[in-house]
């Protein structure tokens, strides 16, 4: 278990570094704004490439079965997985999926001052709605073993100590008008009006 948990430190900082502003003002100097226009695309592809080793880890290293959840609420709790899956994708949409994976920038490069803060749909009740719907996706299994556990305890701490770097980054990039979100929004709890 203690490879599982350096493995997905390991991960958790590697992927942080890479999307920190300082690290892609550095990597700008280095590519230029042309280079730059495949960044998330390659960020993206990276992420999931080296993710594999770590779900490998999970999947080989010695394990014991902790619970199996009996039906009907087996079966409700893979609704809700599925329904938090839905949930997930319809809010890649309304940030724009395309942008989120990387393509956008290829086909058509935007200067950064055109980002935009997207703050309708599920993003009206909750700043974070893909890692809440994400987390819920993951705690939702209905089967669970220790290896299982592990990971995605790692994750969510993960996930929490990200959300907290990522809001210091969208401090920095809308000002005054992120801040105003961040005051009336709650961060991964909805608030429903």
């Amino acid at each position: 278990m203690t490879w599982l948990i350096l493995s997905v430190i390991l991960w958790g900082l590697i992927h942080s570094v890479m999307a920190s502003l300082t690290f892609r003002a550095k990597l700008t100097n280095w590519l230029g704004a042309g280079g730059m226009r495949f960044y998330r695309l390659f960020f993206n592809i990276f992420s999931v490439i080296t993710l594999v080793p770590v779900l490998w880890l999970a999947k080989v290293l010695p394990d014991s079965m902790l619970y199996t959840i009996q039906k009907p609420w087996f079966y409700l709790m893979l609704f809700g997985q599925a329904l938090a899956a839905i949930v997930e994708i319809v809010g890649l949409f309304q940030t724009d999926v395309w942008e989120f994976a990387g393509l956008r920038q290829i086909i058509s490069p935007r200067v950064e001052d055109e980002s935009r803060l997207v703050v309708k749909g599920l993003y009206q009740y909750m700043r974070h709605p893909l890692y809440t719907f994400g987390l819920l996706f993951i705690w939702l299994t209905p089967v669970m073993s220790a290896n299982m556990l592990v990971l995605y305890i790692s994750m969510t701490v993960y996930i929490l100590i990200g959300a907290h770097f990522e809001e210091r980054k969208l401090l920095r990039e809308f000002g005054e008008d992120y801040a105003r979100y961040k005051e009336n929004t709650p961060m991964l709890l909805p608030r429903l009006k």
